[in-house]
């Protein structure tokens, strides 16, 4: 089912499928999809604000379908990041560690991937995006990124945190970053803040803006086209509608 809460952007197109895991409302496939992506996500919770095509299916189950897999030429996915977050750590929760589950399922798969979490999650090699490497970006929300099946990304350079963060339940003030998380105040400075237009609060607070997966994915999507893998199709060239 296609789920179109507003007009999607236009972008280019380069004529690739992208399997999103544990993709929630959809910040991360967004960003793939500005980059050239044709996108379909997985969760296991419903996601009515979803924008694209949508399966309500377990990650690892969806990973085992081999035959399904195929049809696609990208994996990408960040498994539930409560295992690895530092409030969590303070308060002593045990949650459920997926990153490895999934990364097996995905080096099985024999394409590549991308792997996102939070930093202190146990990724390999992962290169760090924060949101001061972006213009027009109101957060730094660090992210780590695990790269599999081609080289990935070089890490950008990570400029000092000159903005102060806006206390936790105050309101937005000019010159400072957000911090997307729990209860924060002003949705709409939000959605601005993140690069998100159609997300809830609960939403945007386990989002990624999607300025670090179109960069990612415009890298990856050059790295197909210098080189297909053996037995798969080349990129396709033709574009639907103009950069976003």
């Amino acid at each position: 089912m296609i789920r179109t809460p507003f007009v999607l952007p236009a972008r280019p197109w380069n004529g690739l499928r992208l399997l999103d895991l544990c993709c929630k409302a959809g910040g991360a496939s967004m960003g793939f999809y500005l980059a050239g992506f044709d996108v379909v996500g997985v969760d296991k919770a419903p996601q009515r604000r979803y924008p694209f095509e949508f399966i309500q299916a377990d990650a690892l189950d969806v990973l085992a379908d081999r035959a399904f897999i195929a049809g696609f030429d990208v994996l990408a996915g960040g498994p539930p990041c409560q295992a690895h977050t530092l409030a969590q750590r303070i308060q002593g929760r045990e949650h459920p560690d997926l990153i490895p589950g999934v990364r097996a399922g995905m080096q099985a798969s024999g394409l590549p991937h991308v792997i996102e979490n939070v930093p202190g999650a146990p990724l390999r090699n992962p290169v760090e995006l924060c949101g001061c490497m972006f213009t027009g970006l109101g957060v730094y929300r660090e992210r780590l990124f695990e790269f599999g099946n081609w080289p990935g990304i070089t890490q950008p350079a990570h400029r000092p945190h000159t903005e102060p963060l806006v206390k936790l339940g105050r309101p937005p003030r000019p010159g400072h970053r957000m911090h997307v998380v729990g209860n924060f105040s002003g949705v709409a400075q939000a959605r601005k803040a993140m690069g998100i237009a159609w997300m809830t609060r609960d939403e945007l607070r386990e989002a990624i803006p999607p300025a670090y997966t179109r960069h990612i994915g415009t890298a990856l999507a050059t790295h197909l086209a210098a080189g297909p893998a053996a037995g798969r199709p080349a990129a396709r060239t033709l574009c639907q509608g103009s950069a976003a």
